[in-house]
């Protein structure tokens, strides 16, 4: 089969947190299994960021911006004329719909709020290609321009989820979030996220030499956009208010992209709090220093208001590392045996750190647990999911 995947941002501009490793697993995956899959996607400086590395090779410049072809997926960066945080205008989306778009079986577009599905909708119902959107938890507007994003949907995303063959959520919460929301059941599917360890995960320590943490330390990791809607204050809040002694014994340590100056707030709200010394900011981190981070935490926290799905805390899990989640997340029903799923709540947060961080032989029970029940999350699964969805739709066209 061949398939379009449309996707704002997708690897190497992983900062964006997980659309762009999400859509790169499904891509691989599928080709993997026979399929030909072309991804088209805005360019926000594709030629710079892969400058010096083996994917610089096979750069290309094609009439629709740069080209790239690697295991297999072939990814069209969009030249980009105008960009407004992760949204960006691409004129060059028509011209690529016009050329190619009926070569194609099937298209998915990943996500919202941006104009690069709206359009590829659009020419789909024209030419009578069958599309899935896949919200990736941005259905209902939670925090940050709630206003814009209603505006959205009323303009392109309502148009464009009613034109959708399916419509694809990832965890049962997000499923009723798209029925609340008037997506009739029938016309959506159910499909979890994967998670992939990798094969080779630096060893203890690599990631606390490198940022000058003692190894006796107990580090509380937070790895992720630094947004409001995933609750870093809290976790900054619940962190302060732990005993002094064991607060003494801690290191929390936030590893992600700051948005809209919340690094900054945290900074400041961490003097007040006299715990500026236990707190450490290291940035985005990617790849090897991704996995080290998590292999060197003794907890991860994702304290979300709301998650579609999850991935971070189930690559932690897939580590080793005891999770905390929130119950709003989607991938919660998945790691109860890997950690402790907590409401969004202050105080419970505090006594869920409290309990990891001060019993070892606790932590070590439950890493057992987390490695165990994250062996079978991988993207084997979904991978085949989407290619019947694929071939069914296409079929009936």
């Amino acid at each position: 089969m061949r398939i379009l995947n449309v996707t704002e941002s997708y690897a190497p501009f992983y900062e964006f947190g997980g659309p762009p490793a999400k859509v790169e697993a499904l891509s691989r995956g599928l080709v993997d299994r026979g399929n030909q899959v072309t991804v088209v996607t805005a360019d926000w400086g594709v030629k710079k960021r892969i400058a010096g590395t083996p994917q610089e090779r096979g750069l290309q410049r094609s009439s629709f911006g740069w080209a790239v072809t690697e295991h297999g997926v072939v990814t069209i960066y969009l030249q980009t004329w105008l960009q407004y945080r992760a949204t960006s205008w691409n004129p060059a989306i028509g011209k690529f719909l016009k050329a190619q778009l009926n070569t194609f079986d099937v298209a998915h577009i990943f996500g919202l709020y941006d104009l690069l599905g709206p359009a590829v909708a659009k020419a789909c119902k024209k030419q009578r290609v069958p599309y899935v959107v896949e919200p990736i938890g941005m259905f209902v507007p939670i925090v940050r321009n709630v206003f814009l994003k209603r505006l959205y949907h009323s303009v392109y995303g309502k148009e464009m989820l009613e034109g959708a063959a399916r419509v694809i959520a990832t965890s049962e919460q997000e499923m009723r979030e798209l029925t609340e929301g008037g997506i009739p059941r029938e016309k959506i599917e159910l499909r979890r996220n994967g998670v992939m360890k990798p094969d080779f995960v630096p060893e203890r320590g690599t990631f606390r030499r490198a940022g000058g943490i003692t190894n006796d330390a107990l580090v509380v990791l937070f790895l992720g956009r630094m947004s409001e809607k995933k609750s870093p204050e809290l976790l900054l809040k619940s962190f302060a208010a732990l005993p002094g002694e064991l607060r003494q014994k801690a290191m929390l340590v936030y590893a992600g992209p700051d948005e809209q100056g919340m690094e900054g707030r945290l900074k400041n709200a961490a003097k007040e709090l006299g715990i500026s010394e236990r707190v450490r900011f290291v940035g985005p981190i990617f790849g090897e220093k991704k996995w080290a981070a998590y292999r060197d935490a003794d907890v991860f926290v994702l304290p979300s208001q709301n998650e579609n799905f999850g991935n971070t805390a189930a690559e932690a899990a897939v580590t080793g590392t005891p999770v905390i989640v929130t119950e709003n997340c989607g991938i919660a029903p998945l790691l109860k045996e890997a950690g402790i799923i907590i409401r969004h709540d202050e105080k419970e947060l505090t006594q869920a750190l409290k309990t990891l961080l001060g019993d070892r032989t606790l932590r070590e029970q439950v890493s057992a647990k987390a490695i165990e029940s994250t062996s079978q999350i991988g993207w084997k699964d979904p991978v085949e999911m989407m290619e019947i969805l694929y071939r069914k739709l296409a079929e009936n066209k």
